[in-house]
């Protein structure tokens, strides 16, 4: 069989010919995203008189972006901030929505920590975040005070950047 430049997929099955959709224009979050994140995450934190946050933000596929742990901020707050946001990852809700998950199904979700290459941190604190178009692009996590002011840290990180939290 020759080709036939008028029909470019003569010799293919169609299972296989591929199908052209319309192109997706989704956010990505580079370092200067991240970095306005944070900015404004820890802005947030000095606006309502919290104690020393670290914040991290992951892209999609739960890769670290960027992290800054403020000046008296403990020593093991980073690994928490990354278990938020990956746990909420990993999961496809947030980490306030894993905690309410661990009273109804503690065995399951104690069960994930071990299993997570960066751990599960049921605590609000850990936020999807969405682009304009619902797609979601990665997650801040944030600790250091208590998780109802780190998710609200987190949220108005988010929303300073453009983006939302995925609910």
């Amino acid at each position: 069989m020759g080709h036939d430049p008028d029909q470019p997929h003569a010799d293919y099955p169609s299972s296989m010919i591929p199908v052209h959709t319309k192109e997706l224009c989704m956010v990505r979050i580079t370092l200067e995203l991240a970095s306005k994140i944070i900015t404004a995450t820890l802005e947030r934190r000095v606006e309502l008189g919290l104690k020393p946050l670290c914040v991290t933000v992951l892209d999609a596929g739960g890769h670290l972006v960027a992290l800054q742990r403020e000046d008296g901020a403990s020593m093991l707050r980073p690994q928490i901030a990354i278990a938020k946001a990956s746990g909420a990852l990993a999961l496809g809700i947030s980490s306030r929505k894993i905690a309410e998950m661990a009273s109804e199904r503690p065995t399951f979700v104690a069960s994930l920590g071990p299993i997570s290459p960066h751990g599960v941190v049921p605590a609000a604190g850990g936020v999807l975040v969405i682009d304009s178009d619902g797609q979601l692009v990665g997650a801040v996590g944030v600790t250091g005070d208590t998780s109802d002011n780190d998710e609200a840290c987190a949220l108005a990180g988010a929303a300073a950047a453009g983006l939302s939290a995925l609910d």
